[in-house]
């Protein structure tokens, strides 16, 4: 084990933090808002509504993230209305085609749990809100969703780890985070088990964190029912 070699690498490596925690976040925050959006519309009665939101939730869980990603970064620009739009000014770039990518993804699997949430939510809530003279969106702002929250923390707590976990795969189109700097480094070194290691501890520091402030927000909301 060359451990100079892997005390070098970890000042190295840990520059890609920031791009790494950049697109997590972005990706994160832009698939709950189309999470809940897609998460509403499931739980809509009108099949015309729920149908499409099932379909796109069945589409996204059920094939692989990476073989999302090569479709988005290289199958999308084969089509020449892309290629002659104002799109391609967008699709043509990794870093936006590698948000989009986690992006969906996210969006798909939080949906589902935000739909379970939302299931979770008794209908003598609903009532006493109606009984209340309340409008629909102030039950689901004022009710719905804080109990929806509350029930749907923890599963996507595990949900913002795979996140982190999956942005290493936006290194196959060339950005340089946690995951693509170690390749660039292993390219030179021969060395994948050490580099690997060293990538992998940072990867595991950064969700350790995740789960503590996962865990804080957790009892937060306990206090505040409490």
């Amino acid at each position: 084990m060359r451990f100079e070699l892997m005390y070098e690498s970890f000042f190295k490596i840990i520059k890609g933090i920031p791009l790494t925690l950049e697109v997590v976040f972005l990706s994160t925050i832009l698939g709950l808002f189309f999470a809940i959006i897609v998460a509403l519309m499931r739980v809509s009665k009108n099949k015309f509504i729920s149908n499409p939101a099932y379909y796109f939730i069945y589409g996204i869980r059920g094939t692989p993230l990476l073989l999302q990603l090569y479709f988005i970064y290289y199958g999308i620009g084969q089509f020449s209305v892309v290629r002659e739009s104002f799109l391609w000014v967008l699709f043509k770039e990794p870093y936006f085609c590698g948000i989009l990518t986690l992006t969906l993804s996210t969006a798909a699997y939080s949906a589902e749990i935000i739909r379970g949430g939302m299931q979770s939510v008794g209908p003598g809530y609903i009532e006493a809100g109606s009984s209340l003279g309340m409008s629909k969106m102030l039950r689901l702002r004022k009710i719905i969703l804080p109990i929806t929250i509350r029930q749907a923390l923890p599963a996507y707590g595990n949900e913002i780890i795979l996140m982190v976990k999956a942005s290493s795969l936006i290194s196959i189109v060339t950005l340089m985070e946690i995951t693509g700097i170690a390749r660039t480094i292993i390219s030179k070194t021969y060395a994948p088990v050490e580099i690997f290691i060293v990538a992998g501890s940072i990867y595991l520091l950064i969700n350790f964190i995740v789960t503590r402030l996962i865990k804080f927000a957790e009892n937060r909301l306990n206090q505040g029912q409490a």
